[in-house]
């Protein structure tokens, strides 16, 4: 399992996040790599310090904050293991999420990224309030991905392997998942969701106001203008794409 944390990760949220994938996990992971993007207050430190005791888990501490990107590009690169597991620090993974992508995996060597469904919530588990619902085949996700990211990024697990050849994770503000995806899609990756609900996120006012302004804008539009010149999609396409996005 790969995963970042950051300075302004909850404590609280970040110890219930670690546990859905490790002691709540029907099938455990046999290594959890935790990369900790520049420094952090001591609650969450020793937080992390108290996971790191644990021989599963690997801690790299990085001594300034690099972005998720790059957090996660040297989470990949440090991975024992040929099949990783993409975690958020504030979510709740289902206790089987494991054991049925790993199942889907055994039984599909082709395919190289599997993600699934997501339900949102505020404040209690309990209190869900929205669902992520994306496409289920190769050939529909990588439609969709014409419009709008194909993966709930949370819950992907996907062929170390593969990600690297597509040449890893790479620093982009707010799409660092998306730009990989579509770099996979055009290395001829293959892609599938699961119909299960696999991670329930963690939602809220903050979240949504985080993604708005001109730095987000532009960062959705460098999308669209990849996908426009690797001809993914078409001038008309790509003019809806970022009309849309450029009123949200």
């Amino acid at each position: 399992v790969c995963t970042s944390i950051y300075k302004n990760d909850n404590p609280d949220y970040v110890r219930i996040a670690l546990d859905s994938i490790t002691v709540g996990q029907s099938y455990k992971p046999a290594e959890v790599v935790l990369v900790v993007d520049g420094p952090v207050p001591y609650a969450l430190a020793d937080v992390i310090k108290a996971y790191e005791s644990s021989k599963i888990f690997h801690v790299i501490w990085l001594p300034e904050n690099k972005g998720l990107g790059n957090a996660l590009k040297l989470g990949v690169e440090n991975a024992k293991y040929p099949i990783i597991a993409r975690m958020d620090s504030d979510d709740i993974s289902a206790p089987d999420r494991f054991e049925k992508q790993l199942k889907y995996l055994e039984e599909h060597p082709e395919c190289d990224i599997l993600g699934g469904q997501i339900t949102e919530f505020i404040d209690s588990p309990d209190n869900i309030v929205g669902h992520r619902i994306v496409p289920l085949s190769n050939d529909e996700i990588c439609n969709y991905m014409k419009g709008r990211c194909g993966f709930n990024h949370v819950t992907v697990m996907f062929r170390k392997e593969a990600v690297l050849k597509a040449g890893n994770y790479q620093d982009w503000f707010w799409n660092e998942d998306y730009y990989l995806w579509l770099r996979m899609m055009l290395a001829g990756c293959i892609f599938a969701n699961l119909p299960d609900v696999l991670v329930n996120v963690r939602s809220g006012k903050d979240q949504y106001a985080r993604r708005g302004g001109m730095k987000y804008f532009k960062s959705e539009e460098g999308i669209q203008r990849l996908m426009l010149n690797s001809h993914m999609v078409s001038l008309p396409r790509y003019l809806f794409n970022v009309s849309a996005r450029l009123i949200v």
